[in-house]
């Protein structure tokens, strides 16, 4: 009796658990079953049409990155405008030199069990490159422009209930459409949400937190739905998924549902301090039957920008320490991956960066969702262009027909994560000329307003003068500044706001472990192995080196903070070798392509990061033929004075001054003559006691290899990477900074090879391929779990060198 009654309690429950869940929001993501092919078929969207010798991959994707390179990709004849070039030249390398351009096709053959007559369904692209053309079983049912945006298609007339399904999507790169490397292909997720009939709006729901009361937050939430005679319930969990807050019904207003919640004395979000609640929102029919359930993580906290005194968090005045970002992740080129972007915000965090801007394109969920949980503050960009082109087939042909549509759906997407604490509506587009352009900028920015009227708008200006003569930065929410330092005080007088963004900086040059000699500060210098120098005091034409936005930073209240052009190397806009080959990648980069600290992180690190102490010796020590010669070395150190020694002999104690920028946040001896051996630094806390020490070796002749994992554990998910750090160390464990061995890689267990990257801009070994030279000394290998549970073993062998073996794990999700 007791077993029949657990067997009938057991069926009911399990009736009630299958009728929730099919009466809530299903989304089905597509990551698997695809078949891809390059070869235009113009009929390949057809039901009947045969994929099954087409490539067999899975979503997200890049079917560019996998090279080779080649100038012929993108060679062209133009003059950079924003750069102040008049005479064209030809261009090589600028959208990175992969075969981006073309036509592909995606086809996937699925089901959606979920799926049932009264319902209904939408499909979302979280990014596709480019202009794509959806067919469903052979129907066109919809397209879009942008490559960038996220966008949805309602496919509830054309989606099979009960039967396979045909999805194929055209995707076209045309040439000159692009200034660094787009990508190519399904780069994003791509997902089915299934629905009743009366549920949630896609992204129609928005959660702000206007104002505290006393101890209590108050929590705002709008929620469009469909259907008629409906309830919500909200139920507010904290990090623990604990019930802190209740709401049973709620008023209707335009079409929305509105509750206005009371959460007592909340965690405030903050970089410091990235608490996030979840809103357990749940739709009930007039009977009382569940409908829909959304599950929204959000972070309260209060943004406010204020004349002269600049921005602050949760009533604290605060900087932003932030840099740019472009959306590739160097050799896995533009398909999004979370782990990639974890491991790059993780060097982020640790340099002291507090701050991101999507760089010139909307960003990726995983990223906000990372940077809500790991306490980075976002400046969320929507575009390059506007109506007026930069490059032949750039999104100037969208503008008209999608500019409201694309900022529509970047704001209801992203809307509700903490992080984002400004909108950009563009990058020094040409349209800063002229009464057209002001009607642009006030154009986009309302729709911005209307959709969020909690956030500001920027647009970086690279045009300042004319910016300050026409009055377009006088209506931006914030005016930002690309560079210009040396208008930052005319623009501040000009401009009514009271403040002044730093919107993109520096665009210092330079190559991980690539020092040259003299030792000056210079723009456009050229080296014949198309190297910077490291000694970073190499700019643009137009840009500056990062003591310059420093002192600004410091000593102007009104500047409320800094977006370094970049956090990372990426792909394209090899400047200032854009005219030279090979050279397929960026210079401004913090860390290399590889995501390996270059010296200029540790200046930033040294100022940045008030919590850790930074001191950093540069140059490396191995420079046979230069004994006797001047070697400059350079410190970066959050201490104020230091003392060098070369084996052992004083070389003099060196202070932070305020005599030029770099004498203010550099110590440096300038007068050193090399001569092989260890170069030491001592540092000293302001009471003048040692504090801190650090010492640079020459090194013997390269002996074995060395292997350091990010992490020694990963999920089994198919999905999380690991990054290996191969070095070449002397018989006494001394790193070898010049070593450029050809290293073979070999893993097996539960992970396969994934990628390589060595950092070197003028590097044509692709990144997919098992060997690789090391550049400087290192690179950094690439190893993706295959969904089985154990070790993972990694071998990294070079001809005369003893192999370096690495044993990690993965684990069950």
């Amino acid at each position: 009796m007791k077993l029949a009654l657990k067997s009938i309690l057991f069926a009911l429950l399990l009736l009630f658990l299958s009728g929730r869940m099919m009466s809530q929001s299903t989304t089905v993501v597509l990551k698997d079953n695809w078949r891809f092919s390059k070869e235009v078929k113009e009929d390949a969207f057809s039901v009947d049409f045969d994929a099954s010798g087409w490539e067999k991959v899975s979503v997200p994707h890049d079917w560019a990155i996998y090279g080779p390179f080649d100038k012929e990709w993108d060679k062209q004849v133009a003059a950079i405008e924003q750069n102040g070039e008049k005479i064209p030249t030809e261009k090589t390398g600028r959208t990175g030199a992969l075969p981006h351009i073309g036509t592909g096709w995606y086809r996937n053959t699925f089901s959606v069990p979920e799926f049932k007559k009264g319902k209904k369904a939408v499909l979302v692209f979280e990014g596709a490159m480019s202009e794509p053309q959806v067919f469903l079983n052979g129907k066109k049912i919809g397209e879009w422009g942008y490559g960038y945006s996220y966008f949805y298609i309602d496919i509830t007339e054309s989606l099979k209930s009960g039967s396979e399904n045909v999805l194929a999507v055209k995707l076209t790169n045309l040439p000159f459409s692009s200034r660094w490397y787009p990508g190519a292909g399904l780069y994003r997720k791509v997902s089915i949400v299934v629905r009743e009939q009366e549920s949630f709006a896609q992204w129609g729901t928005f959660i702000t937190t206007p104002e505290m009361r006393g101890n209590n937050a108050v929590v705002d939430i709008k929620a469009e739905f469909h259907g008629r005679n409906v309830s919500m319930v909200t139920h507010i969990k904290d990090a623990d998924n604990k019930i802190v807050a209740t709401q049973k019904g709620a008023e209707t207003a335009d079409g929305k549902l509105h509750q206005i919640i009371s959460v007592a004395q909340p965690h405030l979000w903050s970089p410091e301090t990235p608490y996030l609640y979840k809103a357990v929102i749940r739709l009930f029919a007039a009977d009382g039957t569940l409908k829909d359930e959304q599950n929204i993580k959000f972070g309260i906290r209060f943004i406010k920008y204020e004349p002269h005194k600049g921005f602050s968090l949760n009533g604290k005045v605060t900087k932003f320490k932030g840099v740019c970002l472009h959306h590739d992740l160097g050799p896995l080129g533009v398909a999004v991956n979370k782990a990639a972007l974890r491991r790059q915000l993780t060097i982020l965090k640790d340099m002291g960066c507090n701050a991101i801007r999507s760089s010139h394109n909307m960003p990726s969920f995983e990223q906000l969702e990372l940077a809500d949980e790991m306490g980075f503050m976002f400046l969320a960009e929507s575009f390059d262009e506007w109506a007026k082109p930069k490059v032949k087939n750039g999104y100037h042909r969208f503008f008209e027909q999608y500019a409201e549509k694309d900022i529509v759906n970047l704001v209801r997407a992203t809307r509700n994560h903490p992080c984002i604490v400004m909108w950009s509506s563009g990058n020094e587009v040409p349209d800063q000329y002229g009464a057209e352009g002001l009607t642009r900028a006030k154009f986009l920015q309302d729709v911005f307003h209307r959709e969020d009227p909690t956030r500001p708008v920027t647009v970086g200006m690279d045009q300042v003068k004319q910016t300050m003569a026409s009055g377009f930065g006088s209506l931006l929410d914030i005016p930002g500044l690309n560079y210009r330092v040396h208008l930052y005080e005319e623009a501040y007088k000009a401009f009514p706001q009271g403040f002044i963004l730093g919107s993109e900086t520096a665009s210092t040059v330079s190559s991980r472990g690539i020092y040259k000699f003299p030792v000056v500060q210079q723009k456009e210098k050229q080296y014949d192995d198309l190297q910077c120098s490291s000694y970073d005091l190499e700019a643009c034409s137009w840009s500056n080196v990062p003591d310059e936005d420093f002192v600004l930073q410091d000593d102007k209240p009104w500047v409320i903070g800094e977006f370094v052009w970049t956090g990372f190397d990426y792909l394209g806009e090899p400047t200032p070798y854009d005219e030279k080959w090979p050279s397929r990648s960026s210079y401004f980069g913090i860390s290399d392509l590889a995501g390996l600290p270059k010296d200029r992180f540790y200046l930033y690190r040294s100022r940045w990061n008030t919590k850790d102490k930074t001191l950093h010796i540069l140059p490396h020590w191995n420079w046979k033929g230069r004994e006797g010669e001047i070697t400059p070395v350079f410190v970066y150190t959050t201490y104020d004075s230091a003392e060098l020694f070369v084996n052992g002999k004083s070389m003099g104690v060196q202070k932070k001054n305020n005599s030029t920028p770099q004498n203010r946040y550099r110590l440096m001896w300038n007068d050193v003559k090399y001569e092989p051996g260890v170069i030491k630094v001592i540092a000293f806390d302001s009471y003048g006691k040692k504090a801190a020490e650090s010492e640079v070796k020459t090194a013997e002749e390269p002996y074995k290899i060395v292997l350091e994992a990010d992490r020694r554990t990963i999920d089994a998910d198919g999905e999380d990477i690991a990054y290996i750090t191969v070095s070449v160390v002397d018989k006494n464990g001394v790193t070898c900074p010049l070593a450029d061995n050809e290293m073979k890689f070999k893993v097996s267990g539960a992970a396969d090879y994934r990628a390589a990257c060595n950092g070197d801009a003028t590097s044509l070994q692709v990144f997919h391929k098992d060997t690789m030279k090391l550049f400087s000394g290192k690179l950094v290998v690439l190893v993706k779990s295959n969904k089985k549970i154990g070790p993972i073993n990694i071998e990294v062998s070079a001809h005369n060198l003893r192999t370096g073996n690495l044993r990690i794990s993965a684990k069950q999700i």
